[in-house]
């Protein structure tokens, strides 16, 4: 049974071993593995947005949920990050840095039950491809709302300091858009 409290002690002993990012996507793998348990405490998704569920210096747990057809830009977290998905699906661009700016250097959907661990220097754009919300638990290790970190153009690949508010308003846009 999904319990927040329970993920998060659980994240927090992982933080202290070695192999942390491992280990915290097997805790992780284990929670959306039993995704309508985690629809019943957290909710059924019906707006896009950021939900913080735990936040320190060295670990933030966040509820993300991504609008219909949603797509973010693509951006660095500075820090390792899991992400699984308890509901939908989230396609991944990933980028590495070249000369102008970005360039494409893979792709990764991730539907309901599936997890993926990211290094510290992973940049990524995430779109959700479905008529649907799609919910998923980030964790992170580091403070993902303080950290700096960058973000980049989607069209130019101009790179500029991540602005958690820009990507608040991404978010909201998406629960603005008509069915």
């Amino acid at each position: 049974m999904f319990d927040t409290e329970q993920l998060i002690e659980d994240c927090r002993k992982a933080v202290a071993e070695s192999d942390t990012r491992e280990h915290i996507n097997e805790i992780l793998r284990a929670a959306v593995a039993q995704p309508d348990a985690v629809i019943r405490i957290l909710g059924e998704p019906t707006l896009a947005g950021i939900e913080k569920i735990y936040q320190t210096d060295d670990l933030t747990i966040i509820n993300v949920v991504w609008g219909p057809g949603m797509q973010l830009h693509p951006h660095n977290h500075e820090m390792w990050a899991n992400i699984g998905i308890y509901t939908g699906r989230e396609d991944n661009t990933f980028y590495r840095r070249s000369p102008d700016g970005l360039e494409v250097h893979g792709v990764k959907t991730l539907e309901t039950g599936d997890t993926i661990p990211l290094g510290e220097s992973i940049i990524h754009a995430v779109t959700n491809p479905l008529g649907r919300m799609t919910g998923a638990i980030h964790i992170y290790g580091g403070d993902f709302f303080e950290t700096p970190r960058s973000e980049w153009d989607p069209v130019s690949f101009e790179e500029k300091p991540y602005d958690i508010e820009h990507t608040r308003q991404v978010f909201a846009a998406s629960n603005r858009i008509p069915d």
